[in-house]
């Protein structure tokens, strides 16, 4: 009989995982929502209302020999799965994929894709009425929704706070945030940098209210409409029995080198909800699902020879809309504008996870 593999979340690095391992397992692909999410497009889709339907796609192409289960996982120990309906799926290996949860517009948390593009088309009619936009946050989720709104409306004005005394903080060459601020420049988004708000703004992010907001230094910014772009948490909690000792007291899941968990033969995680001390961006989940189908094959084949993993070194791809944005890899150095749109800007990869769900 063939060896079960129960996928617990079907984002970036499990799907990839899944399939990867269709062919010589029963795998099984626990995910609560109705259709994968292409988060990395995430802000082109709150921006331009043609991108907004290739942000969901259907998993009923991901897989030919297994299923995928729409429900949540409630409680997983290393034996098996205990759904949110009382289903208990048992397993020989265990993926845990769940990723992670960051705040609206970057991610949704709504579990129906109708009902989450319904909220990306409030908050643009919102953001259509707005007249100036606030955004928390001076990292790549904040510098790419400010590149994005200026693509949509140039003229709106668009204000970062941040209590960092420079934008992307993080292990970059100086020149990468040099090149950053000279397109926000000229793209005309106002950096107001060192300082924190003394208080959330009153209305609801997304919601059109005009505020005036003051910084811990004294200076006053008003909008009338406010983005929370940070507050990362990995999903978690689910973890039981002899799973909970491997999560860290920030969520994050302790991983060994070959991406199975301390002590755990059979139960490995992949993704944002690792503890690797590396970015989380979809590129790594994806690795990570590599190494770690090659590693539960080997299993399977009574190999005990695993790959391991190592911790990618700081690189990222941050576009400001179709055409700004700046990049960093250490093989390549700093790349510009034009280079940043070729790689990710105009497509946000998504022609990738379109191929990889059958929907090509």
């Amino acid at each position: 009989m063939a060896s079960t593999v129960v996928v617990v979340g079907g984002g970036y690095g499990g799907i990839a995982v899944a399939q990867a391992l269709d062919e010589v397992a029963d795998v099984v692909l626990i995910e609560p929502r109705d259709t994968f999410v292409h988060n990395v497009a995430a802000l082109r889709g709150l921006v331009d209302p043609t991108w907004t339907d290739r942000l969901f796609y259907p998993y009923d192409r991901l897989l030919t020999r297994g299923r995928v289960i729409r429900d949540r996982a409630a409680r997983v120990d290393s034996t098996g799965v205990v759904l949110a309906s009382g289903q208990r799926i048992a397993a020989d290996y265990l993926v845990l994929a769940t990723g992670s949860a960051y705040p609206f517009p970057a991610k949704f948390d709504d579990l129906d894709s109708a009902a989450a593009k319904a909220r990306i088309r409030t908050t643009h009619d919102a953001l259509t009425r707005a007249e100036h936009v606030l955004l928390l946050g001076a990292g790549p989720v904040g510098l790419e929704l400010a590149g994005e709104l200026k693509a949509a409306w140039p003229d709106k004005p668009v204000t970062i706070v941040d209590p960092a005394e420079d934008i992307l903080t993080g292990d970059f060459p100086p020149e990468l945030r040099t090149e950053l601020r000279s397109q926000l420049a000229e793209l005309g988004v106002r950096l107001a940098l060192g300082a924190a708000l003394r208080e959330d703004p009153p209305s609801e992010p997304g919601e059109v209210k005009a505020f005036t907001a003051i910084t811990s230094r004294g200076g006053e910014i008003t909008a009338d409409l406010w983005f929370r772009c940070f507050g990362v948490r990995p999903n978690s909690d689910y973890l039981a029995g002899d799973l909970v000792a491997a999560r860290k007291p920030n969520g994050a899941i302790e991983v060994t080198a070959d991406l199975r968990l301390p002590g755990l033969p059979n139960v490995f995680a992949i993704g944002d909800v690792t503890a690797i001390p590396e970015s989380k961006m979809a590129k790594a989940a994806g690795e990570h699902a590599e190494t770690a189908a090659k590693n539960i094959r080997s299993l399977i084949d009574g190999s005990r020879h695993l790959a391991t993993y190592t911790a990618a070194a700081p690189a990222i791809a941050l576009p400001l809309g179709p055409d700004h944005g700046a990049s960093y890899a250490p093989e390549v150095g700093v790349l510009a504008a034009e280079a940043t749109s070729q790689i990710k800007g105009r497509t946000l990869r998504t022609e990738t996870y379109e191929a990889l769900l059958g929907h090509a």
